[in-house]
């Protein structure tokens, strides 16, 4: 399903009906959860889900203050998006209490006072260039949005693959079912906004190979980022993974063809060595 203006993806995204609906919420069997055992292996990388989604809030207004949200379409589902990913690190905070894991009420507002303070220096000035550039930033701002919405959406199945928690993967597949929808509304905004210059797809291309990151590193430190990834993608068979289900949806768009910054990156801190067969 591809489309041909901004406007066609929001009017298919605005008539998919929230998943996380509060009926949803209360019909979760809560009761059940703590009833099968979780390996304590895995509340590190919750704990670091949980936070990155609740930071939705924090990339939000960041992107308020940008071009790229004088595009209407790109305005009203950004609008919608902080609301719904707020909400699924709550739902992953009261798994964790429900778990046995007890969280602080403050919890949240602990998470940000971690936050590096490079993080101050470094967000401010992506802002500035954005407003430099203008409109045609939006195209990097959309493809950056889809590889972290990708990386999101397969970082949860992985986690219900290996976790092997009935409840864990109930409440994950509906967060994924959500978060499949961000990832698909961000690479078609990006596949219509880089069709339109090759300059958006040569500028796209630079910043993603220089500067891109994994979903939540800045807000969170590198070393937590790279304990994530080594906990969900360890191995050539992880690797694969988010080559296959990352790294080629960044390589569908135009001008992306041949970047490799995601499989690389991930390689780099899952394997020993970067292999070239990837």
């Amino acid at each position: 399903m591809l489309f041909e203006t901004e406007q066609e993806v929001l009017a298919w995204y605005e008539k998919e009906e929230r998943v996380l609906t509060p009926k949803f919420i209360s019909e979760i069997p809560w009761h059940e959860i703590s009833q099968h055992p979780l390996n304590p292996e895995f509340i590190p990388t919750l704990l670091y889900m949980r936070d990155v989604e609740k930071f939705t809030e924090i990339y939000y207004q960041e992107l308020l203050q940008t071009p790229t949200v004088k595009d209407p379409a790109v305005r009203q589902f950004i609008d919608r998006w902080s609301m719904e990913e707020p909400v699924h690190g709550e739902l992953l905070n009261r798994f964790l209490n429900e778990a046995g894991h007890s969280t602080s009420d403050t919890w949240y507002e602990e998470a940000k006072r971690k936050i590096p303070k490079s993080n101050f220096i470094i967000r401010p000035l992506s802002t500035i260039i954005a407003r430099t550039v203008g409109k045609k930033f939006a195209a990097v701002h959309m493809t950056w949005g889809a590889i972290q919405e990708f990386s999101t959406l397969n970082g949860y199945q992985r986690l219900w693959e290996q976790a092997k928690h009935p409840v864990l993967e109930y409440i994950l597949r509906a967060i994924a079912r959500e978060e499949a929808r961000h990832s698909f509304f961000y690479w078609s905004v990006a596949r219509i906004k880089l069709l339109k210059s090759n300059f958006r797809q040569a500028l796209t291309r630079f910043l993603v190979k220089k500067f891109w990151t994994p979903v939540g590193q800045g807000l969170k430190r590198a070393s937590e980022t790279n304990q994530v990834i080594r906990a969900l993608f360890q191995g050539e068979e992880g690797v694969r993974f988010m080559d296959q289900r990352v790294n080629r949806q960044l390589e569908s768009l135009p001008g992306m063809a041949g970047l490799k910054i995601v499989t690389e990156r991930v390689a780099h801190i899952a394997l020993k060595h970067t292999p070239s067969s990837f």
